[in-house]
């Protein structure tokens, strides 16, 4: 049997509320630390709600880039849930072989709501 034990994210970004003084933070849908995501590492998205619960998980060559692309894209697969995202998580993995397993496995052990593709555990 392989073990595969989830990595820690190297970065966790959160949903800023709008204080009293400022009605909106960002146009971003609240997120506002985009610029701390590696430009040019790749790794491991997760999308997480206000309650902890993953709801999509994605890789990318390019993560501050792909991160962005989520909140703009007209086909993302969270397009509809956007403004539900809380959390990111970045994990970064070099290994373009080691995103897919990793992305894999989390979909399917932390059941990620979103992700249609690579579901085994329904």
């Amino acid at each position: 049997m392989i073990k595969i034990e989830i990595p820690e994210p190297n970065l966790v970004i959160t949903k800023k509320q709008p204080d009293q003084s400022s009605s909106v933070i960002s146009n971003d849908y609240g997120f506002v630390d985009y610029h701390k995501i590696p430009r040019d590492k790749g790794g491991l998205i997760l999308f997480l709600d206000a309650h902890e619960k993953l709801m999509f998980v994605g890789k990318a060559r390019k993560l501050r880039q792909r991160v962005k692309k989520h909140f703009e894209d007209n086909v993302s697969p969270i397009k509809k849930y956007r403004d539900d995202v809380y959390k990111i998580a970045i994990i970064i993995v070099d290994d373009a072989m080691e995103r897919e397993i990793y992305e894999t496995y989390i979909i399917n052990s932390l059941e990620a709501k979103y992700n249609i593709e690579k579901v085994f555990y329904k």
